[in-house]
């Protein structure tokens, strides 16, 4: 039997880490079975992503739940993704509370059902005083939705193309005080971000493995922090920039 990965020292730990859950349908079809059952299979795999992060001392985790693309699935499957989020909420936030996690909810809120906005809205209002992690669900999600929402809203303050630099037009996004990912997480071996978060991912650390997701638990997710423990994160710079080379 294989020796666990350790935890990386919380030192070496991101403090943003970022996931597009992806091979839900994937690992239902497999066994012969219907995407939902698949979708349901994933919550189990969220419950135990969110604990091992805060055990590992992540201070945000955003979950890529459910894109502005989805909207065009069929409706069954729209229906029964909404249910799940509403049980997964009932379910979880008394523990997310007692273990000061803050449930938040980015995206075009609006267009989802009034039972499941209700039910986000009810999750970030009672675990408003989390401080050990952010839990941050991307909902009807989508990265360049959220650039345009961004742009609107800088004119609609009335910004002036000469005010308008990185730090003002971070103001605008959907959640403007939280630091960009460090680390980006993808399961089933899909090479591409799928339109997750486009502006804050400029330098983010790309982990992706063939694991589908309701197969990814802590083991995986250890692997994912252990990866990253490991890299020498560039910014954009050389080496030899880093080190106060100079270089090009």
């Amino acid at each position: 039997m294989a020796t666990p990965t350790p935890l990386p020292p919380r030192t070496q730990v991101p403090r943003h880490v970022a996931i597009i859950m992806d091979g839900n349908g994937r690992w239902a079809r497999r066994r012969g079975w219907n995407r939902v059952r698949g979708h349901r299979a994933g919550i189990d795999s969220v419950r135990a992503v969110v604990r091992e992060a805060r055990a590992a001392g992540v201070r945000y985790l955003t979950l890529f739940a459910f894109s502005s693309e989805n909207w065009g699935r069929p409706q069954r499957e729209i229906a029964a993704l909404m249910g799940l989020l509403r049980r997964f909420l009932r379910v979880e936030v008394p523990d997310l509370k007692r273990n000061g996690v803050r449930v938040r909810a980015i995206g075009e809120l609006r267009r989802l059902p009034p039972r499941a906005l209700e039910a986000v809205r009810w999750a970030e209002d009672e675990t408003r005083e989390g401080r050990d992690l952010d839990l941050i669900l991307a909902l009807s999600y989508g990265g360049r939705d959220e650039i345009l929402h961004a742009v609107r809203s800088a004119l609609a303050e009335g910004v002036r193309p000469e005010e308008l630099d990185e730090a003002r037009f971070r103001g605008f996004l959907y959640a403007p005080d939280v630091p960009d990912p460090d680390l980006l997480i993808r399961t089933s071996g899909e090479m591409r971000i799928s339109n997750f978060l486009l502006w804050q991912l400029a330098y983010t650390e790309l982990y992706v493995t063939p694991t589908l997701w309701p197969e990814f638990r802590e083991a995986q997710f250890r692997e994912a922090l252990a990866d990253y423990a490991r890299r020498e994160r560039r910014f954009g710079l050389t080496s030899e920039q880093l080190a106060g080379g100079g270089g090009g």
